[in-house]
C-alpha cells in the first residue's frame, strides 16, 4: 500500500517532469525561420505562464487567489 507521501512523491516527479518537458517544446518556438512573432506575443505567452505558477504555487501556501480583470 502507498503512502500519502509516497503518492505525492510520485505524483509529483511526474507532473513536475511534464511540465518541464512542455517548457522545453515551448522554447523550440523561438526559432524565427519557421515561426513569425513579436515581443507582444512574446509577453501573453510569458504573462500567462508566470500567472499560473504564481497561482499553483499559492494553493501549496494557502493562498487562492480569484481571477480579476
Amino acid at each position: 500500500m502507498e503512502t500519502r507521501k509516497q503518492r505525492f512523491k510520485r505524483l509529483g516527479n511526474k507532473r513536475v517532469n511534464n511540465v518541464l518537458n512542455q517548457l522545453r517544446i515551448l522554447g523550440n518556438l523561438f526559432n524565427k525561420s519557421y515561426y513569425d512573432y513579436n515581443d507582444n506575443d512574446i509577453n501573453k505567452i510569458f504573462r500567462a505562464v508566470e500567472h499560473q505558477l504564481k497561482i499553483t504555487k499559492g494553493k501549496f501556501y494557502g493562498r487562492h487567489e480569484k481571477f480579476k480583470l
